[in-house]
C-alpha cells in the first residue's frame, strides 16, 4: 500500500502542478473557458461570469499549491481532502460537458494540449482513482522536509504563483501556444497541408422500397432505388484535419479584406475585442504609437467586434487616425490576451505582439 500511495502521490502532484502552471501562464484564457462553462448553454449560471477571472486565478493557484503540498507532504489531510473535492467537481463537469456535448475542449491544459470532452473525463476518472488511493492511505504521506522547511516551501510556492499570475496578466503569457504567436504566419495557419486527413462520415439512410422499410449505409450518395427517403443520420467515423486558424477575418461593412492585409509588408493591428471594455490607460497610449508607426511606413488598422458607433466614439475620444475593421470577438481574444493589445505583421507573419502595458517596447 505504501508503494502504491507514493506512486500516486508523485503522479497526482506532478500532474496538478503541470496542469495548474499551464493555466496560470494564461489565467485570462482560462477565465474565457470558465465563462463558456457558466453560460446559459452549459451550466446556466451566468451570474458567475463577471467573477470568472477571479475564480480562474484562485483555481489555478490552488491547483499548483495542492500539487506542491502533496509532493512536500505538507498538511496531508487538508491536501488530500482538497484534491478529492476538486477532482469530484471536475469529473462531474467534464462528464456533463461530454455527455451533453456542451464544451468541445475542457481547457484542462490551456492551449498547450487540446483534449476532447471524453478524453478529459477519462483523465479525471484516472485522477479520481489515484486520489482515492491517497485518501485511503494518507497515513503513508510523510513530509520530505523539516517543519520549518515545509513552511518555507509552501509559502514560497504561494508567493511565486501569485507573482507569476500577476506578471502574465499585466503583460502577456510567457509561453504562447496559440496559432498567433510570434514567428507564425497567419496565412499558413489558415490552410491545410497537402497530406491533411479528410473527415470520414457514414450516412445511414432510412427509406422504403416496395413498401418495406430499410436502412442503407454509405458515404453520402444514398440508395440507388427507393420509393421514399424517410430520413438520414450521419456518423463521424474519422475526424478530418482542420486548419490551426479557422475564423480569422478582417472585414469592412462592404468586403472581406483579410487577404489584402495579410499580404501587407508592414502592418500594425490594434486588437480590442470589445471597445466598451477596453482599458482607458491602454487606449490613451495608442495615439503616440500609431503616429510613430505611420512615420516609419507602417499601415495601422484596428480590429474589434464592436459596432460602428462605438468605433467612431473611440476614434474621436482618443484622436485616433485609424480605421477599425470587424473581426470575431472570440478570435480577437485568442490573438492577444489584452484589451487593447498590439500585433505587428510582416506579410502575415507575426513579428511583435505586446500587451498595452508594453506598447513602449515596440520597435518600428
Amino acid at each position: 500500500m505504501k508503494a502504491l500511495v507514493n506512486i500516486s502521490r508523485i503522479l497526482v502532484g506532478a500532474l496538478f502542478i503541470f496542469s495548474g502552471f499551464i493555466k496560470l501562464n494564461d489565467p485570462l484564457g482560462f477565465s474565457y473557458k470558465l465563462e463558456e462553462y457558466f453560460s446559459y448553454d452549459v451550466l446556466d449560471i451566468p451570474f458567475l461570469i463577471p467573477f470568472a477571472l477571479g475564480i480562474s486565478i484562485f483555481v489555478v493557484v490552488f491547483e499548483v499549491i495542492l500539487g506542491v503540498f502533496l509532493l512536500l507532504g505538507y498538511k496531508p489531510k487538508f491536501t488530500v481532502w482538497s484534491l478529492l473535492g476538486m477532482i469530484v467537481f471536475f469529473t462531474f463537469l467534464t462528464f456533463y460537458a461530454a455527455y451533453f456535448d456542451k464544451v468541445k475542449d475542457c481547457g484542462c491544459f490551456g492551449d498547450f494540449l487540446k483534449l476532447t470532452p471524453w478524453q478529459s473525463f477519462g483523465k479525471d476518472v484516472i485522477l479520481l482513482v489515484l486520489i482515492l488511493i491517497l485518501f485511503v492511505g494518507q497515513r503513508h504521506i510523510k513530509p520530505i522536509l523539516s517543519k520549518f522547511g515545509l513552511t518555507v516551501g509552501a509559502l514560497l510556492s504561494f508567493i511565486v504563483c501569485l507573482w507569476f499570475g500577476y506578471h502574465v496578466l499585466m503583460h502577456l503569457p510567457t509561453f504562447d501556444f496559440r496559432a498567433y504567436k510570434i514567428g507564425d504566419n497567419l496565412q499558413e495557419n489558415m490552410t491545410l497541408p497537402a497530406d491533411a486527413k479528410d473527415a470520414i462520415i457514414d450516412y445511414h439512410w432510412t427509406y422504403t422500397l416496395n413498401g418495406e422499410e430499410k436502412v442503407f449505409t454509405d458515404r453520402g450518395r444514398g440508395p440507388k432505388t427507393y420509393d421514399k427517403i424517410i430520413g438520414v443520420e450521419t456518423e463521424t467515423v474519422q475526424e478530418g484535419d482542420v486548419p490551426k486558424i479557422q475564423d480569422f477575418s478582417i472585414e469592412s461593412e462592404d468586403e472581406d479584406l483579410t487577404q489584402q492585409f495579410l499580404e501587407t509588408e508592414k502592418l500594425v493591428m490594434i486588437v480590442s475585442y470589445n471597445l466598451d471594455k477596453a482599458e482607458a490607460d491602454g487606449m490613451a497610449k495608442l495615439k503616440a504609437m500609431t503616429d510613430e508607426a505611420k512615420k516609419k511606413g507602417y499601415t495601422v488598422i484596428g480590429l474589434t467586434a464592436s459596432g460602428e458607433d462605438k468605433k467612431k466614439e473611440i476614434q474621436s475620444a482618443y484622436n485616433l487616425d485609424v480605421d477599425f475593421y470587424l473581426c470575431d470577438e472570440k478570435v480577437l481574444k485568442t490573438i492577444v490576451r489584452a484589451n487593447p493589445g498590439v500585433v505587428v505583421l510582416e506579410k502575415g507573419t507575426v513579428t511583435q505582439k505586446v500587451h498595452w502595458n508594453d506598447i513602449d517596447d515596440l520597435e518600428f
